[in-house]
């Protein structure tokens, strides 16, 4: 017996979910703040749209909390057809979409146009090139040192010098999700 105003195909709504999802890059880990889908092939009552935890983990049907933070897409649907599949699912068929990135950002602070917190651009949610990070805030000003710039990531600080960076083509420095980065003044 289905339920009023039930159709009985999940065709619309897997659609739906389906359709709301976007690609995440090769390899990418899940972190707190991402919202994700998760289907279960021929289970349409286990089906979730969840955002992770600031733990990393999500509250699923049957399951109850489990973290997936650290894990890509395949790992998570690996780990979650491991857990439906222990006790509560026969042989299933689990995936894992990515509905939304965690805002991720950096902070760009010093000698730039427009010093402030910024958002990784989408499809980057690992982490941007120093110098496309320096174009984001606007650019240097007119007295930046672009070779006395400082890159505070976690309990470290790194000194990066962005003008030789422009100078050897394919080397470059990662700003990822955190970095807080100041542009120097030049000494006249």
């Amino acid at each position: 017996m289905k339920p009023a105003g039930s159709s009985g195909n999940s065709t619309n709504s897997s659609f739906a979910l389906a359709a709301s999802t976007i690609s995440a890059p090769s390899g990418y880990r899940l972190a707190a703040d991402d919202q994700i889908a998760i289907e279960i092939y021929g289970e349409d009552e286990l089906r979730s749209a969840v955002r992770l935890n600031a733990d990393g983990a999500v509250s699923l049907p049957l399951l109850g909390p489990v973290h997936l933070a650290g894990l890509t897409l395949d790992q998570s649907a690996a780990r979650l057809t491991e857990l439906y599949g222990k006790d509560y699912v026969v042989n299933p068929k689990v995936n894992v979409m990515l509905m939304s990135y965690a805002k991720r950002r950096f902070i760009v602070l010093g000698q730039v146009n427009r010093p402030g917190s910024y958002e990784m651009p989408e499809g980057s949610p690992n982490g941007i090139d120093m110098l496309e990070a320096i174009a984001i805030a606007g650019g240097y000003t007119r007295i930046a040192a672009p070779e006395r710039i400082t890159v505070k990531r976690r309990d470290q600080v790194v000194r990066v010098d962005a003008k030789r960076l422009a100078r050897e083509s394919g080397k470059g420095f990662l700003v990822q999700p955190g970095d807080s980065i100041t542009v120097g003044e030049s000494i006249f």
